[in-house]
């Protein structure tokens, strides 16, 4: 089972909060980025990213929307739909909110958590189980959709060398877990809008049940002022998972492609 595959892989990579991001512009409200799911041969799926902007307790935030759902064959047999979303400080990517609501297959979770950096908690409401509880988070936290937005504003990634890996505390499914990424070099990339020069990572995932080792995961993002995602490569433990930027709307600078 595809356990999150199809917004978790979209969102998975990030970085280290030490470094200021005040200063760098990867996106803004109106940004809007759909990605075509393919499981071997067979169109699997669609994933969504949306931003607008609201307000949380007096706040100005960015409000990021992920959807993510399974589409024509692979439908029949394990039907998918994912939601998830993130309150985050514009300035800084601080995450204040989040929410899961997943269908997978009849796997379920209806959950919404709420930062407090005043004592460092995080509180999570569990409305399938009717349960609350809080969770002693650190001050670098990010959730799995606004770590994304994080990765995209750090200064220092084109600066990385090949080899070099960042981290970031990743709080999901109750836990505070170190999430590595690998820097792996430039690539110039063949996609459905042109050729495009990107930095290609690797994150370390977790070898099991859904990936087939550590190193499964292969990411590919613009070398530009965007940082967007253009292709995702996955080895599962059966078969192969890959995702490609198929639509893009409103993004802060133009894509540059290579000719």
């Amino acid at each position: 089972m595809k356990k999150n595959l199809l917004i978790l892989l979209v969102c998975v990579f990030t970085t280290s909060i030490l470094y200021s991001q005040s200063s760098v512009k990867a996106f803004d409200k109106g940004e809007f980025l759909k990605f075509r799911i393919s499981y071997g041969l067979l169109n699997a799926g669609i994933a969504t990213l949306r931003l607008t902007d609201t307000v949380q307790n007096g706040v100005p935030v960015y409000h990021a929307k992920g959807i993510g759902y399974t589409t024509g064959v692979p439908k029949m047999f394990f039907k998918v739909y994912d939601n998830y979303e993130s309150y985050f400080e514009k300035k800084e990517v601080i995450p204040h909110r989040f929410i899961r609501k997943i269908d997978e297959g009849g796997y379920t979770k209806d959950q919404e958590g709420w930062f407090n950096y005043k004592n460092m908690k995080v509180t999570v409401k569990d409305y399938e189980k009717k349960t609350e509880k809080q969770y002693t988070v650190t001050k670098s936290v990010q959730d799995i959709v606004s770590s994304f937005y994080y990765l995209r504003k750090y200064p220092g990634l084109n600066d990385l060398k090949v080899g070099e890996s960042v981290e970031i505390d990743m709080f999901f499914d109750g836990e505070i877990f170190k999430f590595k990424l690998k820097y792996l070099g430039e690539e110039v990339l063949k996609t459905n809008f042109g050729k495009l020069k990107t930095l290609k990572f690797r994150p370390y995932v977790m070898a099991g049940r859904v990936f087939k080792e550590k190193e499964s995961l292969t990411v590919w993002v613009s070398a530009d002022a965007n940082k967007v995602p253009v292709r995702i490569k996955a080895s599962l433990a059966v078969g192969s998972l890959k995702a490609d930027l198929e639509e893009y709307k409103n993004l802060v600078t133009k894509l540059e492609f290579v000719k």
